[in-house]
């Protein structure tokens, strides 16, 4: 079912989740306000409340204060506990969660993962943990609209370290995830849990996790995830972009480097991955003799001030600097932001924030914004929320 005749998804506080996420917040208790804060007409605010209603993701409560006519009735979000899911899954560890319907997230653990188990074992356990958070909630639960805890859980969102066809939910040649290329996600969720499944980039959702934390009033931003790997999420008008095949913001084999060394896990060499990625720092440190078993300890070696490990992350913040400039000369965006592990580390940050000054057109940087994602640990699994919420509100 569509809600109403939503307009573009840039209009701020007129789409249908928009105004879901008004009355979530507590900006907004009845119609009124609804059509005060979107600005849409009363009778349009009224149409797509019904809808909200009718979906069960908006009840009416009771009657609130008059201001001179008739008490208007109160809105609220169900009291039933509906929730979402979300799974934000890395090469090492997946974050995975609960979150109410404005997004703010109920419950949420880590958990350690061998991304080489296969799609299978990976996300076969992870979704029955997520199940298992919405109350009463089980794989391939009882028939929903019985009004039993089996309707808790309302989606789930899955964020991907990996290209992701986004409209079939399959995985596309991804870098060391051995067992995942051409895996369905998505078919193979719905063979194990009776709710709806929305499957993206980790980048993609990290971008749209951030994007409605900290920048819901910019329409044009770089979000990048820098970690054991490199990607970008791009938002555009205000809106996630994915592209025609759901590529878009894969800035991760790009190539910044004419030696023709290192090797990339793609099987080209210079790609960025292969030389700025957390795993490239570890790799490149085992080369020089350097004893470290993984991403911790290079963040480790350089917050103690090791020479070697300081060097490789200037470099590596240099290499993204490089691929960014043409990002921020081609695109224009408001903001460009950095998430990840290597996020913290400030001679990367530095060095990129550097090399984007030298390198982009003066017009392109003057009001640039370059910082970190603030939305902390949990920003993939709101995003993954985020998605989920998107698709049950308007799901054209």
């Amino acid at each position: 079912m569509t809600i109403g005749d939503a307009p573009r998804e840039g209009l701020r506080g007129g789409a249908p989740r928009d105004l879901l996420r008004l009355v979530a917040s507590g900006a907004a208790a009845s119609r009124a306000d609804l059509a005060r804060l979107s600005g849409l007409s009363p009778s349009t605010v009224s149409l797509r409340v019904e809808a909200l209603i009718s979906e069960g993701l908006l009840q009416e409560t009771g009657d609130g204060k008059s201001r001179g006519g008739r008490r208007p009735r109160r809105l609220a979000l169900p009291t039933g506990g509906a929730l979402v899911g979300a799974i934000d899954l890395g090469a090492h560890h997946a974050r995975l969660g609960t979150l109410d319907l404005s997004g703010r997230v109920v419950e949420v653990r880590s958990r350690p993962v061998r991304i080489e188990d296969g799609p299978e074992a990976v996300l076969g356990a992870l979704l029955d943990e997520v199940a298992a958070l919405a109350p009463a909630t089980a794989p391939v639960p009882a028939q929903r609209g019985d009004g039993t805890a089996a309707d808790a859980l309302r989606g789930i969102g899955i964020g991907i370290p990996g290209p992701v066809q986004f409209d079939t939910g399959r995985i596309v040649s991804p870098s060391r995830m051995p067992g995942w290329n051409g895996f369905d996600v998505r078919a193979f969720c719905a063979e194990r849990i009776d709710v709806p499944v929305v499957v993206d980039n980790d980048a993609n959702l990290m971008a749209l996790g951030e994007h409605r934390a900290a920048h819901p009033d910019l329409d044009h931003a770089v979000y990048v995830k820098a970690g054991t790997g490199i990607g970008a999420g791009v938002i555009s008008g205000g809106r996630l972009h994915r592209g025609a095949q759901g590529s878009a913001g894969d800035i991760s084999h790009c190539r910044v480097m004419a030696d023709p060394e290192p090797l990339c896990s793609c099987g080209n060499t210079g790609c960025l991955e292969a030389v700025a990625s957390g795993a490239a720092l570890v790799a490149a440190l085992r080369e020089q003799g350097v004893p470290v078993e993984d991403l911790t300890g290079v963040m480790r070696l350089i917050e103690d001030g090791d020479r070697h490990a300081t060097a490789l992350a200037r470099r590596a913040g240099r290499s993204i600097g490089e691929i960014l400039a043409v990002v921020v000369n081609f695109f224009n965006p408001q903001v460009v932001a950095i998430g990840g592990r290597l996020a913290d580390c400030e001679p990367l940050l530095a060095s990129m924030r550097a090399t984007l000054y030298e390198r982009c057109l003066p017009l392109a940087t003057q009001a640039l914004l370059i910082e970190r994602v603030v939305a902390g640990p949990d920003v993939g699994i709101m995003g993954a929320a985020q998605l989920v919420i998107d698709r049950i509100v308007d799901p054209a």
